[in-house]
């Protein structure tokens, strides 16, 4: 079969005009920041530019397996990229030490789920240190929870917990164009 070429019609070639540009926000991006762990702090700026921020559990009942945290996690995070219309980056808190062997277990666990969620999405993500944080937030890079309270309190938010606090700190230096990376 010989291949055809069909010819635009000379008047469309370019198409109709557009009345006006279409508004396009290049510079807010939906960025989502999370201390991992069972019970998980969040912070989301969307694309309108708007900070929300929480915590969210993922305690199995005592009917469930141990693997059905990470199932609710993973169905958490695909609600949030579609209510944001889609996530363009995911900053969460990479902690090197855990106080026992369960912590650790289960923060892998979620990091696991995390990145594979990610990669499977192409959305960037990206691990910041705990000091890192820390330091952005209060100055200390080992400043204790009540200090990061404080710390996203004086900036206007109100956290319910360190979980939440340590998400906020997290979202404000994952988006700062000097301190972070926007």
């Amino acid at each position: 079969m010989a291949l055809a070429t069909l010819p635009m019609p000379a008047a469309l070639a370019s198409g109709p005009p557009i009345a006006a540009p279409l508004p396009i926000s290049l510079d807010c991006r939906a960025v989502l920041a999370l201390d991992l762990g069972t019970t998980t702090g969040w912070a989301l700026r969307g694309q309108d530019g708007g900070i929300t921020s929480g915590t969210m559990t993922f305690r199995p009942s005592r009917f469930e397996g141990g693997g059905m945290r990470y199932l609710r996690f993973r169905g958490w995070l695909g609600e949030l990229a579609m209510l944001t219309g889609g996530l363009t980056r995911v900053a969460f808190e990479e902690v090197r030490a855990h106080a026992g062997t369960d912590a650790a277990h289960i923060y892998g666990g979620f990091l696991g789920h995390l990145s594979a969620w990610c990669e499977e999405r192409n959305v960037a993500y990206e691990g910041v240190p705990v000091a890192t944080i820390k330091r952005f937030a209060t100055g200390r890079g080992n400043a204790d929870k009540a200090a990061m309270i404080a710390a996203m309190q004086a900036r206007g938010f109100a956290p319910a917990d360190d979980n939440e606090a340590d998400a906020i700190a997290l979202l404000l230096w994952a988006t700062d164009a000097q301190g972070g990376r926007a």
